[in-house]
C-alpha cells in the first residue's frame, strides 16, 4: 500500500504525519508502525501520528511511539496542530482530542502554544522528582547536563522497578539562569535520548517553577527552545499548563509499506 506522508518537527522531536480522515491506515498493524519510523529501513522518525475526524472536536490526534506504543506527546500535539492547519481543518485556534483527554491550541507565527492537562501533584523521590504531564515523567536535578550520561542513567530508571510494568520517561535538568533550564530526556518508546520532548519539558518546568517561585520557564533542549507558563502551586496543582514552542514541516513523499 502507498502511504502519503509529511515529516514534521519540534525543536528536534521529529514524526511521521499522516492525515487519516477516510481511516485507511491499520492502526493495529503495529509492525507498520514500527517500520516507518525506523531511521534504516522507513522514514525515521520519533513517532508517527495519524490525523482523524472526530464529532465533537476540530480533530483526533492518534500517536504511536517508534516503538509501537502509545502515550501523550507534548511536541508531537503541537506539530499535528502545525498539521492540522497545513490540512485546511483549522484555523489559528483548535480544540482537538489526544489520548490523555481534550487539548486547545493557538498558532501564532511560527509557534504552537499548547494547552496541556492539569497536574494535580508533583511527587518526591528521593531527591528527584516525579510528575505525570500526560505521560509519566522522572525529573533529576543534576549539575552537568551537557556531560551527564543521560543514556546509562535514563535507562536506569526508566527501567527501575518501581515504574514497573509500565515504566517512565526520564529528565536531567541543569538550571542555566534564573528563569531557565536545559533539559536533556531519556524517552520510554524511542529507548533513547531524544532531541526534546514537551510533556517532560513542562514536567521540568513545574519542578523548577515550584522552587524557584516562577509561572513561566524558559526551556533549552538540544533540538532548540521552548517556553512553558502555568497556573498554581504545589499544594493545590496545576492548571492553564501552556507548552510554547516552534512546529515544523520538513518534507512530505509517499512510501510503500
Amino acid at each position: 500500500m502507498e502511504i502519503q506522508f509529511y515529516k514534521y518537527q519540534g525543536t528536534g522531536n521529529d514524526f511521521v504525519m499522516i492525515d487519516d480522515r477516510q481511516i485507511t491506515f491499520d492502526d493495529q498493524d503495529l509492525d507498520q508502525v514500527r517500520k516507518l519510523c525506523d531511521r534504516k529501513f522507513g522514514i525515521g522518525s520519533d513517532g508517527l501520528i495519524l490525523i482523524r475526524n472526530h464529532p465533537d472536536f476540530d480533530f483526533e490526534m492518534i500517536y504511536f511511539n517508534a516503538d509501537g506504543s502509545q502515550s501523550m506527546c507534548g511536541n508531537g500535539a503541537r506539530c499535528a496542530v502545525a498539521f492540522s492547519a497545513f490540512l485546511g481543518i483549522i484555523g489559528q485556534k483548535t480544540k482537538f482530542l489526544a489520548i490523555d483527554g481534550p487539548h486547545e491550541a493557538v498558532i501564532v507565527e511560527d509557534r504552537v502554544e499548547l494547552l496541556m492537562g492539569n497536574v494535580s501533584s508533583i511527587d518526591s523521590q528521593g531527591l528527584d522528582f516525579f510528575v505525570n504531564t500526560g505521560s509519566p515523567h522522572h525529573i533529576r536535578l543534576v549539575e552537568d547536563v551537557l556531560d551527564y550520561p543521560v543514556y546509562e542513567e535514563g535507562k536506569k530508571i526508566r527501567y527501575d522497578a518501581c515504574y514497573s510494568p509500565g515504566g517512565t520517561n526520564v529528565n536531567f535538568v541543569q538550571p542555566i539562569e534564573a528563569d531557565q533550564v536545559f533539559v536533556r530526556t531519556y524517552e520510554r518508546g524511542v529507548e533513547n535520548e531524544t532531541l526534546s520532548c514537551g510533556t517532560g519539558v513542562t514536567a521540568a518546568a513545574l519542578v523548577f517553577g515550584v522552587k524557584n517561585n516562577l509561572q513561566k520557564v524558559k526551556i533549552k533542549t538540544p533540538g532548540g527552545n521552548l517556553s512553558v507558563r502555568f497556573q498554581g502551586n504545589a499544594n493545590e496543582g496545576f492548571h492553564d499548563i501552556w507548552l510554547i514552542g516552534p512546529a515544523q514541516q520538513v518534507f512530505s513523499g509517499k512510501i510503500n509499506s
